[in-house]
C-alpha cells in the first residue's frame, strides 16, 4: 500500500496514537487502558483510520489483535508521526508554572517505602502539582510519553534522556527469627547455605542480582517458595519459609526479620534518575526530579544498609 503525504496531512493525531496502541497491545481492552480511554473509542477511531486509508489494519488472531500486512507497513510511518507529537508537546511544555500532572516510573518498593511517604512535602511546595506514579513492571518508555521521568536501577544504554545517578541501594540476606531459631544458625555456619530454605524468583526475573545469587546456593535443590514480586517475597520471609535477598532499607524496617552474613553484603544497584531532555527544562518535571533527588539523598544511609537517615 502506498501511503502519500495528501493523506498523511489529514490523519487525526489520536487515530494514530490508538492504532500504535493497538498494534504495541494486541487488543482494543489493552490498548485503551494505557491510552485511559474506553475500548469502544479506541474501536471507532481504528475503524475510521481504515476508512480513511482504504485498508485493513488488524485481523482477528487466537492471541488477539495482529497487524495485517498494509498494518505492518505504516508502523514506522505511525511512529514517526508519535515522534513528532510527543516532540512538540515536550517544547510546549517547556518552562512555566509548576501545576499539572507528571508521571513518575519507578518499582515498586522505591513507590511504597521511600517516595510515596515523602509525597506530602512535595504537595505542600506545590498543591497545583500532582504526580502520578507508575510502578509496572515493565520499564516505562520515556520516548512515548509513558512516563515524563524515572527512577530506575539500570542505566538506560541510549536514547535522547539526562540521566544522573543519584544514590545506590545495598541488598543483604534475610531470615526471620522463628526460621533462623528452626534453622539453628550459629557463628560456625557463616558463609554456609548447603542445607538452607531459600525464596526464589521465577524465570522471567532470573537476570536479577537477587536471583542469580541464590540460583547459585540453591545449586540445583528447589526452593521453599518462588515469587514475582518483593513485597511476597518479604512476606514470605517474614512467615519463616526460608531466607530471602532483600533491599536492606525495606528489610531493616521488618522487626520480625535479621540480616544473615553472607557475600550478599557486598551487593548494590546504583539509582538513576532519567528524564528525557525535551523535559529537562519543564519547571513541573524539574520540581519532581529534585524532590526525587531530595528524597534519595536524605534516606542515603538507610538506601546503603548503613543504618537510619
Amino acid at each position: 500500500m502506498q501511503l502519500y503525504p495528501a493523506e498523511m496531512q489529514h490523519l487525526d493525531w489520536n487515530a494514530v496514537r490508538d492504532f500504535l496502541a493497538v498494534a504495541r497491545t494486541g487488543s482494543l481492552n489493552r490498548a485503551a487502558a494505557t491510552l485511559s480511554v474506553n475500548a469502544t473509542t479506541v474501536g471507532r477511531r481504528i475503524g475510521a483510520l481504515e476508512a480513511a486509508l482504504g485498508v485493513r489494519l488488524f485481523q482477528r488472531a487466537q492471541t488477539g489483535l495482529a497487524l495485517t500486512d498494509d498494518g505492518r507497513d505504516l508502523i514506522a510511518r505511525a511512529e514517526g508521526i508519535e515522534a513528532a507529537a510527543v516532540a512538540f508537546t515536550r517544547r510546549a511544555e517547556r518552562g512555566g508554572a509548576v501545576r499539572g500532572r507528571v508521571r513518575l516510573a519507578t518499582a515498586e518498593n522505591l513507590a511504597t517505602v521511600l517516595l510515596l511517604p515523602a509525597l506530602p512535602t512535595l504537595r505542600a511546595r506545590h498543591p497545583d502539582l500532582t504526580v502520578e506514579i507508575a510502578t509496572d513492571i515493565r520499564s516505562a518508555n520515556l520516548h512515548r510519553r509513558e512516563a515524563d521521568l524515572a527512577l530506575r536501577l539500570v542505566r538506560p544504554a541510549q536514547g535522547n534522556v539526562t540521566i544522573k545517578r543519584v544514590g545506590s541501594m545495598a541488598y543483604g540476606l534475610y531470615g526471620a527469627v522463628s526460621y533462623l531459631d528452626r534453622a539453628g544458625r550459629g557463628a560456625a555456619d557463616r558463609g554456609r547455605f548447603d542445607t538452607e530454605a531459600f525464596i526464589a524468583w521465577s524465570e522471567s526475573y532470573a537476570d536479577l542480582p537477587a536471583a542469580m545469587w541464590i540460583e547459585r546456593r540453591l545449586a540445583g535443590r528447589p526452593p521453599a517458595v518462588v515469587a514475582t514480586s518483593l513485597r511476597a517475597h518479604v512476606v514470605a520471609a517474614r512467615a519463616g519459609l526460608g531466607l530471602a535477598v532483600l533491599p536492606c532499607f525495606v528489610a531493616e524496617d521488618e522487626p520480625e526479620l535479621r540480616r544473615v552474613p553472607s557475600e550478599v553484603d557486598a551487593m548494590a544497584q546504583d539509582l538513576w534518575l532519567v528524564l528525557h531532555a525535551d523535559l529537562a527544562g519543564s519547571a513541573r518535571v524539574r520540581a519532581v526530579a529534585d524532590f526525587v533527588e531530595e528524597t534519595v539523598a536524605a534516606n542515603a544511609r538507610s538506601l546503603e544498609g548503613l543504618g537510619g537517615p
